[in-house]
């Protein structure tokens, strides 16, 4: 009997709750068919995705899409150039950007992201005789020389200032020899999305073979910059080089940076690195400063205008992206191409969640989502929120009422 009310009661009060409280959120959107309908006076447009076809730096010839009000892009003579933004890495304008060709000294950008992390800027060395073989003939020399001890500081100076291949070869034998570092050459211009370059002689030299891009020099230009030792020694216009008790001063040879032989310093070069050989012609990757704003530019084998003429044709690509930024449409990114989400089907199934939910958001990273994956999908598969946990806790709290009114009600009747 006593229990029979009990359960009289409960049901009683399953009901009155199941009538106060409101429909579950999942099942009521389930229902909602006539979509709401808010004012979107005052709010602000989000700004829309810029698209950017990576495919069109493929193409052969200048590569530009400019907004009213921007200015032409300057006549250069140069086989080919990029002129990007730093910070976003946006390509601004280019011409044959993929266009396989010898880069000289500018290839020892790569070898300076390659091994500049492996020594401390004070770390001293003492040169060994074998370390200064197999240094091709006509080679631009800092002067290192056998049984001299340097610190790493200064043979990375003779590496940018004089573009010292000798220096080269040293830093080479202490990260692990030649060929070593060829191959890790190579793989950090692959981990860069840098796809033309073919590292044969890390210093630059000319070697059957070995090619970059202007579109790859610009990558290496913009990774260096983010390096503090690479942004410094590429910057460095003088320095004094050690032999032995004494020293002498080197000058950096990108004249944009220094002003020499005629040619006017850039206001704001941030420096990088030059480059020459019979083969190559000449070549330059430059990044300048004005305002807010830091681009990269890079140019390979000017065809007129005699061997400055690549720092001529830096300044007016420089001077034409600062004046064009925020009116040119983006033809290219420096930035490498992620892997793909759907590889993983973790990433997958996030993917397809988000777009259920209408974000539009980057792919999580691929290593991360892999081990989110089994607990994700353990979770997907049972039931969660408000509308599996909601019928539990009408019953559980029904009963509580229940039993709380056959109990007052009990003690009621016994003091009556």
């Amino acid at each position: 009997m006593i229990v029979t009310s009990a359960v009289r009661h409960a049901a009683a009060g399953s009901a009155a709750l199941l009538f106060v409280l409101p429909v579950p959120a999942a099942a009521a959107s389930s229902a909602t068919l006539v979509p709401s309908v808010t004012s979107s006076v005052g709010e602000p447009t989000p700004p829309a995705r810029q698209y950017v076809d990576r495919a069109r730096l493929d193409r052969r010839g200048t590569q530009v899409q400019r907004l009213p009000g921007a200015p032409s892009v300057p006549s250069v003579s140069a086989l080919s150039w990029v002129v990007a933004d730093v910070s976003s890495g946006e390509v601004l304008a280019a011409r044959n950007a993929h266009r396989k060709l010898p880069p000289a000294s500018t290839l020892k950008t790569l070898f300076a992201l390659t091994a500049l992390p492996h020594h401390a800027p004070s770390e001293r060395h003492t040169v060994a005789d074998s370390e200064l073989t197999g240094i091709g003939a006509g080679s631009s020399l800092v002067g290192v020389k056998e049984g001299y001890t340097y610190k790493v500081s200064d043979l990375w100076n003779g590496v940018f200032l004089s573009s010292g291949n000798d220096a080269v070869h040293v830093l080479a034998a202490m990260n692990g020899g030649w060929e070593s570092t060829t191959r890790q050459m190579q793989e950090k211009a692959r981990s860069l999305g840098a796809q033309d370059t073919h590292v044969v002689s890390p210093d630059g030299y000319d070697a059957p073979g070995q090619v970059s891009s202007a579109y790859d020099l610009a990558v290496f230009g913009r990774a260096g910059l983010q390096d503090p030792d690479f942004a410094r020694y590429c910057s460095t216009a003088y320095a004094d080089f050690p032999a032995g008790s004494w020293s002498y001063g080197i000058a950096n040879t990108n004249r944009l940076l220094t002003g020499a032989d005629g040619v006017d310093r850039y206001p704001g070069l941030l420096g990088i690195k030059n480059g020459y050989t019979s083969n190559a012609g000449n070549t330059l990757v430059s990044a300048a400063r004005r305002g807010d704003r830091t681009l990269v530019v890079s140019v390979m084998n000017p065809q007129q205008g005699g061997g400055f003429a690549v720092y001529e044709e830096a300044r007016a690509l420089l001077d034409w992206g600062f004046e064009a930024a925020g009116r040119v449409r983006p033809v290219g990114s420096l930035a490498p191409v992620r892997a793909k989400a759907a590889a993983d089907p973790g990433t997958r199934a996030v993917s397809v969640a988000r777009k259920g939910r209408g974000a539009e958001a980057a792919p999580p990273r691929p290593g991360a989502e892999t081990a989110a994956a089994p607990a994700r999908r353990s979770r997907e598969a049972e039931p969660s929120g408000p509308s599996a946990g909601l019928p539990l806790t009408l019953v559980g709290s029904a009963c509580a009422a229940a039993l709380a009114l056959w109990g007052w009600r009990r003690r009621t009747a016994r003091r009556a």
